[in-house]
């Protein structure tokens, strides 16, 4: 007759198996419902925006803003010379059904910042932003050039400064981790502050928008989409 210790032992790979299985379809639950219905709750003042661009192709606008959408960051340009292919109608969208808008570029190592500048205000409609420019800093997507930090800071630098001059608002700075390692941005706090930290709130609370999912389920688009807080209507003195 087997002994209680040999049972164990054969029973012990269908346990193991059973668990594994539990934990897969619960992080599978997590994936495809929890996390992309999740919004975190809204405190006194602030309201819900998401950020987008070609990625989420064709937007439903009108859906979009039945779904307590408030306001709406929208990719115009990248680099020198590259505009994104949905901004246009993107722009007109939200601006159709009441959203606050605003314009984001996504900054490349391998242009002057001068020239990007020039790209993003040929782009955004004179006049017609409800929020100011934003400036999108990320490693990741980037070009494959890695110029020195004062390079880079200089260039980042002629960029503000340029976009400033012709808007008369203060760009708003998203600085991802990995920039933020590699390039500190030593101003960073003389602009509003667009944070990301996944589903927790910052730490820190000295941030306009917080960005607290990446993977969220928005009615009007397709597919996944970020989701942002935002502190109010207008950005910190």
């Amino acid at each position: 007759m087997a002994s209680e210790e040999g049972e164990r032992r054969r029973r012990w790979p269908w346990v193991a198996g059973a668990a594994a299985l539990a934990v897969a379809g619960a992080l599978a639950v997590a994936w495809t419902w929890y996390l992309p219905n999740h919004r975190s709750a809204l405190r006194t003042g602030e309201r819900y925006g998401i950020d987008v661009s070609r990625h989420q192709d064709a937007i439903d606008w009108e859906r979009v803003a039945g779904d307590d959408i408030d306001f709406a960051y929208i990719k115009a340009s990248e680099g020198g010379d590259l505009v994104d292919a949905r901004f246009a109608d993107n722009w007109e969208g939200a601006g159709a059904v009441g959203l606050d808008r605003g314009a984001y570029h996504f900054f490349t190592l391998c242009r002057p910042g001068a020239e990007q500048a020039a790209n993003f205000l040929a782009t955004v409609p004179p006049r017609e932003a409800e929020l100011p420019p934003a400036l999108d800093l990320e490693i990741a997507g980037n070009c494959s050039a890695r110029p020195g930090e004062a390079a880079v800071a200089d260039e980042v630098a002629a960029f503000v400064d340029a976009v400033e001059a012709e808007t008369g608002e203060a760009v708003v700075l998203y600085i991802g981790d990995d920039w933020e390692q590699r390039y500190p941005v030593a101003d960073r706090d003389q602009r509003p502050r667009w944070a990301r930290r996944l589903f927790r709130r910052p730490i820190t609370d000295d941030w306009w928008i917080w960005q607290f999912s990446g993977t969220s389920r928005v009615d009007g688009i397709a597919g996944r989409t970020d989701l942002n807080i935002m502190k109010g209507d207008e950005p910190p003195a």
